[in-house]
């Protein structure tokens, strides 16, 4: 295993931070924009509710960050350009519609507990600290999560047209929460992170089975025990590229900040 406090060893802890932490903020500030819009009350709530987390885990890990000498969590937040963001560009895609909503929220949060269980063993010990916090309040996302997927999938020929209609546009996008960042091999040397193709299969695992139950078609299949997806991942946000959605989204998200940097509210 390799020495933690090596720089390179601490490139890739950071590289893997900045995709954790882009992944909440993004994905929790466009379950905020449904707030006094969504179906009904109770889903209202909860969204809100579920967004706010969102956004306490992505500062958690932009702690994480700054104990490793990266800045302050709003500037980390409020003043990077879009290049340096490490978000998958799921995460960024628009609000969308409520299936679409309710499709990337499920997707993003298997994969986020997925992750959450395996990172509880990590041999950075902060990291493994935040991971079990975090995991508790999974299962309550989770439960809402998927009581909107199996309602909508089967409800009526509308709801489910929109469901599968949601998850053929999803789906590609939500593989590249998979794509490695940089330095993946020196984090696995180090006992950090466990392989993305390996939580991606633990994904599948629990994702295609339950898509399959609301009566949704998923494009995988697993051939000799092994995951295949028949549709090819949209990779490039844990590289800095993305789309002109992040951009735009980053332009209202900043722009008080960006008027007064550093200003005490």
């Amino acid at each position: 295993m390799r020495d933690l406090t090596t720089p390179e060893v601490r490139d890739a802890l950071v590289e893997y931070l900045y995709a954790l932490a882009d992944d909440e903020l993004l994905v929790g500030h466009r379950a905020s924009e449904w707030t006094g819009l969504a179906p009904i009350l109770e889903a209202d709530v909860a969204l809100s509710s579920i967004a706010q987390d969102e956004m306490g885990h992505a500062l958690t890990f932009y702690q994480l960050l700054e104990g490793l000498g990266e800045g302050h969590p709003d500037d980390l937040a409020f003043a990077r350009d879009v290049g340096n963001f490490r978000n998958a560009i799921f995460s960024e895609l628009p609000r969308g519609d409520w299936a679409f909503t309710v499709v990337r929220q499920y997707l993003h949060d298997v994969a986020e507990r997925v992750r959450l269980e395996a990172l509880a063993n990590s041999t950075y010990e902060p990291l493994a600290q935040v991971a079990r916090k975090l995991i508790v309040e999974e299962k309550y996302h989770l439960l809402h999560d998927r009581s909107w997927v199996a309602k909508l999938g089967s409800a009526t020929e509308e709801s489910h047209r929109r469901m599968q209609a949601a998850l053929d546009r999803a789906f590609p996008y939500a593989l590249g929460l998979f794509e490695p960042p940089d330095g993946e091999a020196v984090r696995l040397e180090a006992g950090i992170a466990p392989a993305e193709q390996e939580l991606r299969d633990r994904w599948l695992e629990e994702v295609v089975p339950f898509l399959e139950s609301a009566t949704l078609r998923v494009p995988a299949r697993q051939e000799n025990g092994t995951w295949q997806v028949l549709v090819e991942p949209v990779y490039g946000g844990r590289r800095g590229r993305h789309t002109e959605y992040l951009e735009t989204l980053l332009d209202a998200m900043q722009m008080v900040y960006r008027m007064e940097p550093g200003a005490k509210w």
